[in-house]
């Protein structure tokens, strides 16, 4: 059982039965718990907050079978990559989609190109799973889903580097990694300061304060990492790709073992230990490179493994998808068309063995 409820949320790719993308919001109407994205081709899965590894996997094959069934039955698929390999340039769907178009003008390109995974975690030692999720940032590489970035082969989270950088250096406090914070009153204050600066931003573009405060929580205008959800309330880890359901409920668990530890164990900083007692975390410089090497290496960082394995992580148990999306140096559409379905067909097989139990392991002493 879970110490605290879990829920995820999966962004998808639909796809026609050609791998071209295309719009999926009949797939969105079957399912009270599938929402459309800013953009048509994107889609995005949800569960129910869970307090067992058994239901959260249950709850996710069976909305996940109803899209698929959904999708089948209008000739599409869904796709399970964080990126779409190769561009997509949709438009915004929706007002609050056009007013961030307007608001990051030629940044938005990296959202439209970006799928991810969203874990929320029930709030409870807050402060401690602000930090702890914070130094979790490099176990991105353990869900690694595309090398490719608008064709071109580079990072091994190619999503990851294009939404925390490719908005441009005046947008780049939304989407970066935020330093520890010692105190709630803290993260509230970054939260409004970066309000505030999302409105002052909107107003050089031509967009009222008024449709900006219709429009967007401060909440909403921080799509960092880590964000703190107060409406749910959670604490939202955005760090993964979207990828394999199988890997992102692991991911969720394991993640999930670390922060109920939050409760008997101490945090502190310094040279990174988990333990019955305390859990160390790195200092926020040591923790930024390592996220870095993350990014652009995945698992093949021998810094990025170490550091994994100390704070509990099975690597045996990740698979990945970036190493078998590897290829040439430009992606052309045929080839991202190819790749996207072969995906679609790894995801079917993956929810069907969805439920099946998996081998648990201890992620401290006990």
């Amino acid at each position: 059982m879970y110490t605290h409820r879990v829920g995820v949320e999966l962004e998808l790719w639909v796809v026609d039965e050609a791998g071209r993308l295309c719009d999926g919001t009949n797939i969105t109407e079957a399912h009270r718990r599938i929402d459309p994205e800013f953009i048509d081709p994107l889609i995005e899965v949800k569960t129910a907050p869970h307090t067992s590894e058994r239901d959260l996997r249950r709850d996710l094959q069976s909305t996940l079978r109803t899209g698929i069934r959904t999708a089948e039955a209008a000739g599409k698929r869904l796709v399970p990559l964080g990126t779409p390999l190769t561009a997509s340039n949709a438009e915004a769907n929706c007002e609050r989609g056009r007013a961030f178009e307007t608001v990051y003008g030629s940044g938005v390109q990296s959202a439209k190109n970006c799928a991810g995974t969203h874990i929320h975690f029930e709030q409870d030692e807050t402060i401690d799973q602000l930090n702890l999720l914070t130094a979790l940032d490099p176990a991105l590489a353990l869900v690694s889903s595309s090398p490719y970035y608008t064709g071109t082969r580079g990072a091994s989270s190619s999503r990851a580097l294009a939404y925390r950088t490719g908005c441009g250096d005046g947008f780049r406090c939304f989407t970066e990694l935020w330093n520890y914070v010692d105190s709630l009153a803290r993260w509230r204050e970054r939260v409004d300061e970066k309000y505030a600066r999302f409105k002052r931003l909107a107003a050089d573009r031509g967009v009222a304060r008024e449709t900006i405060e219709a429009l967007f929580e401060p909440e909403d205008t921080v799509l960092n990492p880590v964000r703190l959800r107060e409406c749910q309330p959670t604490v939202e880890w955005r760090a993964p790709d979207a990828t394999l359901p199988s890997q992102v409920v692991q991911l969720a668990t394991d993640v999930e073992n670390l922060i109920s530890h939050t409760r008997t164990a101490h945090v502190e900083y310094g040279t990174t230990e988990v333990g019955a007692d305390r859990i160390r975390l790195p200092e926020f410089e040591t923790l930024r490179e390592l996220s870095y090497q993350a990014i652009e290496s995945g698992l093949e960082s021998l810094d990025v493994r170490s550091y994994l394995r100390d704070l509990g992580f099975d690597l045996s148990a990740y698979e990945p998808l970036s190493p078998r999306l590897d290829g040439p140096q430009r992606l052309s559409d045929a080839e991202a068309r190819t790749r996207r379905l072969q995906q679609a067909d790894r995801l079917q097989a993956d929810i069907q063995r969805l439920t099946r139990e998996r081998t648990r392991h201890t992620m401290f002493p006990v």
